[in-house]
């Protein structure tokens, strides 16, 4: 009996994560990274999420295809290129409670005014920047969501192409991610597995429901929402990376 119930709360948690993922491209995934983090090691969490956000990354990419930008995302494939190299390279391993703290503080970057740092994926160098750090993060600490935010909240791109592109550059830095943690994936048993392979159709029925909601949002109220929620999931981060810091 406490299988089912983690498995129906694993689902559920998986839709309503990919439900905001649809519509605001990102929040979805912070919010189920740190459920996992309970479940899971930290390397076989983020490598779990990584599978769940590039079935439902890729979904919303091919929904919105006819949106991509692939010019920024061709620019970006090079920046995650370099990133994915650079981290295999150093052979790093993630500790919780700085994973946590990093994801915490990436929101306050989304309240920057334009004028501190103007940035804007349309420039070729900004979005092999953002590929970069989208890469980076990803591998690092999990999630890099709000930081590709930042590169794409400002520029003159409508909601639909925001989603689109983003979502494109995230299904590649969660792939590089489940490459680089494929090893912390072997201590899942096979019930694991089916659990994981059980959630992805999942994300794609969530992240096709947000997209209905998201066309009907105007591209102020997309911004809006968008910093609001995302400042409310790294807060929790935040604390609770502070919280596992501190305990003895």
């Amino acid at each position: 009996m406490t299988g089912i119930v983690v498995a129906l709360a694993m689902v559920s948690a998986v839709f309503a994560t990919s439900l905001l993922s649809g519509i605001f491209g990102m929040a979805g995934g912070l919010i189920l990274l740190w459920l996992l983090f309970f479940l899971l090691p930290v390397g076989t969490a983020i490598a779990v999420h990584g599978i769940i956000q590039v079935v439902s990354n890729a979904s919303r990419a091919v929904i919105s295809r006819r949106y991509i930008d692939w010019r920024i995302g061709g620019f970006a494939v090079l920046g995650l290129g370099l990133a994915a190299a650079l981290f295999f390279l150093v052979r790093y391993t993630p500790n919780l409670a700085v994973v946590q703290i990093v994801i915490g503080l990436m929101p306050i970057l989304v309240w920057i005014p334009r004028r501190w740092l103007a940035l804007d994926a349309a420039r070729w160098p900004q979005a092999m920047l953002c590929g970069f750090i989208s890469g980076s993060l990803s591998v690092g600490v999990g999630v890099s969501g709000p930081t590709i935010d930042i590169f794409f909240i400002r520029t003159a791109m409508d909601r639909r192409r925001i989603i689109a592109t983003k979502s494109l550059i995230q299904v590649l830095s969660h792939f590089i991610k489940v490459l680089f943690y494929f090893e912390a994936t072997l201590v899942l048993s096979g019930n694991d597995w089916w659990l994981v392979a059980a959630a992805a159709p999942i994300a794609v029925l969530g992240t096709r429901t947000g997209n209905v909601i998201l066309q009907r949002l105007t591209d102020d109220g997309f911004r809006s929402w968008t910093r609001w929620i995302v400042t409310a999931v790294g807060a929790v981060y935040l604390v609770r990376g502070i919280m596992l810091l501190l305990s003895p």
